[in-house]
Order: C-alpha cells, then structure tokens, then sequence
C-alpha cells in the first residue's frame, strides 16, 4: 500500500509539472500577438510595437514620398534617371533664408524670444513656396550629442512657428556642429556657424 501511494505521489508531481510547463508554454507563445497575457506569476505583460503615421514628405532634392502606417515607404514622383534613381524635375529645394542663431535664441537655449517670433511669422508668410525645410547648426562648444539636441531644437522650434503661419513643413533637421561654413577657431566664425537654415521647395 505504501508503494502503491508513493507511485500515485509521483505520478501528481509529473502531471503538475506538465501543467505547469503548458502553463508557461502557453504564455509565451502569446508575446507574438502584441496582446496582454497572463504571466505564470500572475503579472500582466504587453508587447508593444513602433507605430507608424501615414504622411507625405519632401526631401531636399524635392522628391515627394509616401510613408504608411505599417512603416512602408516609396516615391510619389516616379520619374527615374538610368541608375533606376529619382530625379523629381519640376522641384527644386534652395536655401532662401539664413538666420543666426543668436538673433533668435539665447545661449544654450532653444525658446524663440517674441521678437524672433514675429520676423519668422512675417518670413513665413511672405514666401510663395510649396514646402520649407528647415535646418539648426551650432558651433563645435560642447558635445556633438549635445549639439544634435540642440539643433534639432531650435529647428523645431522655427517649423512650429511656420505652421502656425499656414506653410507647409516638409522636413526638420539638426545637424548640430557638422556643416560648419566658417572656422571654429575664432568667436566670428562659431558666430557664423550658429545658425537656421531654410529651405524654399518649389
């Protein structure tokens, strides 16, 4: 009797580990689907994937692209030179506007002062463009992951700006202290570095 005990003992011990085995089996297989499911300590975990927005956008060479939402992305311009590269013809992307930073920003900041504000709206909507692209630059102070921040701050900070001017934004970069146009030796060549760049597309 007490073997046949000790039999029947082990046989639950076998099945509750086959349980708990489907158990945990079952909650992983889930993690494939993005749902929530139950953890084998009860818990709630989610995975949760990178969502993609529908839009329109121009590059510097003024090729129009589509992006959908599940992260597809093509051109809207088809023409292609021989190399199967599109050439867009028709649109063009000029600097018509330099700003220096300093006239808009104050130092390691990227809060455009009222004034700034009031010359960007009034640029804004003076230009006939199709789309602006607009672009920070600083000097070489700091670190170039600091720089990047920046520039892309204060470039976001003048696209908004525009927006609210009624034109249309077809990119926002920051570039930080990589194109430079003058020498970072001297305090009048950081000055000329320190700048926005926009970008008329037509």
């Amino acid at each position: 009797m007490a073997h046949k005990n000790k039999k029947l003992t082990a046989m639950a011990a076998v099945l509750g580990a086959v349980v708990a085995l489907a158990g945990a089996t079952s909650s992983v297989a889930h993690q494939t689907t993005g749902e929530s499911f139950p953890h084998v300590h009860g818990e709630k975990r989610q995975i949760v994937g990178q969502r993609f927005v529908p839009t329109i956008w121009v590059d510097p060479d003024g090729c129009e692209h589509w992006v959908m939402d599940d992260g597809w992305e093509g051109y809207m311009t088809p023409k292609l030179n021989r190399q199967g590269i599109p050439t867009c013809r028709g649109r063009t992307a000029n600097v018509c506007g330099v700003m220096a930073s300093d006239t808009l920003f104050a130092t390691d900041s990227y809060h455009l002062s009222k004034n700034a504000r009031w010359q960007l709206k009034r640029f804004f909507m003076s230009n006939n463009a199709t789309a602006f692209i607009i672009r920070g630059h600083t000097d070489s102070r700091a670190s170039d992951a600091y720089n990047m921040r920046l520039s892309q701050n204060r470039a976001n900070a003048v696209a908004r700006v525009a927006q609210h001017a009624g034109a249309r934004i077809a990119g926002v970069e920051g570039f930080g202290e990589r194109q430079p146009v003058a020498t970072n030796s001297t305090h009048a060549g950081m000055a000329k570095n320190r700048r926005v760049e926009i970008l008329c597309v037509n």
